[in-house]
């Protein structure tokens, strides 16, 4: 695959290890490459730098995949990297004794920027995330077949990254679900429903914490989308369980997932900022709140007032938190950073007239790695607390 790839210059020096090349950096080539083709990577003085997926549309012009150019970026190279990213998750690892869903492969965490790929029992998942994926689909699929035999696919890229990619790709329709279990809960991933991979693998561990910290307590889950802590925190013991969430179709998924587990905590479709004025207002107060809303934003402009949300909604929750309770908040949007979230969390204590005590932060599951050099990668914060007044 490697032959006579066409060769794409920088304009500046390059000595980084990160893995994205920006278009400001790069030489406009006299024949462009289709996005997502393969090219050749020099530096300003020619010298060698890497094997790389190009696409003259898009902000990062080049993802560099392979740095020794002795080594052919073929279907085995990517056969190779697939089969290495199952061996860490299945031998390392170990999530098959926990689960059968799991994130396969992360992106450029296991070495192919923009492939995303999901697997929930015998349907596996896969999201292009660049145009260098969505054009290596068919050698991505027949390495993936390989690795699960008898598997079924969904497949999907979501609009904004066609847009800003300069792909088309029409997402797999009909997909039936399948039924997961981890740490012995049971749910159901529907990727062709309300969530585009059908189920969030990425809480797996942060939920069976704090399942573990819910026997004979009174239990809120806000923005609980398909239940995940609700039904844990009901399958683990607690005596009242309350999910509030402003989607009526993931309300009715959720209630679906606790039928599924024989428990019955109560579903609520309302949005949380009025519920919670309300519920403060009559003297409502829980033993654990667990709070974990949807990503805020995409766009580096919006970051500002993302936090803003996060704290207007942090605020509201720590104040029906019981005095000595559990507060877990989480935020998904890539874009803001640890220390910005926890920054976030101080100020939202301040502003509700609380006292709080973290006892650790986390974030995805192993199975979600990121590269020291693309801590992009690393977009879930999960921070665990206790209200001391």
């Amino acid at each position: 695959m490697n032959t006579q790839l066409p060769v794409i210059r920088l304009k500046n020096a390059w000595k980084s290890t990160h893995p994205w090349i920006f278009q400001r950096l790069v030489e406009k080539p006299a024949e462009r490459p289709k996005p997502g083709n393969l090219v050749e990577v020099r530096g300003v003085d020619g010298a060698f730098i890497g094997y790389a997926f190009y696409n003259g549309h898009s902000r990062i012009a080049l993802r560099v995949l392979e740095t020794d150019p002795a080594v052919q970026v073929d279907a085995a190279w990517f056969e190779r990297k697939i089969a290495e990213a199952i061996k860490l998750r299945r031998e390392v690892l170990r999530l098959d004794e926990v689960s059968n869903a799991w994130r396969v492969f992360h992106s450029e965490g296991d070495g192919i920027s923009g492939l995303v790929v999901d697997r929930y029992d015998d349907l596996i998942v896969v999201g292009f995330f660049s145009a260098g994926a969505w054009r290596h689909r068919e050698i991505i699929f027949n390495a993936l077949r390989g690795q699960f035999p008898g598997c079924r696919f969904h497949s999907f890229a979501d609009e904004h990254v066609q847009k800003q990619e300069s792909f088309d790709y029409r997402d797999t329709q009909g997909t039936q679900p399948a039924v997961i279990s981890e740490y012995g809960i049971q749910f159901r991933a529907d990727p062709a429903g309300a969530h585009k991979t059908g189920f969030f693998a990425d809480q797996r561990e942060n939920r069976e914490w704090l399942s573990r910290q819910c026997a004979g307590k009174r239990v809120l889950d806000l923005c609980c989308n398909t239940g995940g802590f609700a039904v844990y925190a009901a399958a683990r013991g607690a005596t009242e369980v309350v999910g509030v969430d402003i989607d009526p179709a993931v309300i009715d998924i959720a209630r679906g997932n606790a039928r599924l587990n024989g428990v019955k905590p109560r579903f609520v479709q309302a949005d949380i900022f009025p519920w919670l004025r309300d519920a403060a207002n009559n003297g409502e107060a829980f033993d654990v709140v667990i709070l974990d809303p949807a990503k805020m934003t995409r766009d580096r402009e919006q970051v500002i007032s993302a936090l803003k949300k996060y704290l207007d909604m942090n605020k509201l929750a720590l104040g029906v938190v019981k005095p000595g309770g559990l507060f877990a908040t989480f935020s998904c949007t890539g874009l803001v950073s640890e220390e910005q979230f926890l920054d976030m969390l101080r100020r939202a204590a301040f502003y509700a007239g609380r006292t709080v005590q973290v006892l650790k932060v986390a974030g995805a599951g192993a199975d979600h790695p990121w590269l020291a050099q693309v801590p992009e990668s690393r977009y879930l914060k999960a921070v665990f607390c206790r209200v001391l007044d």
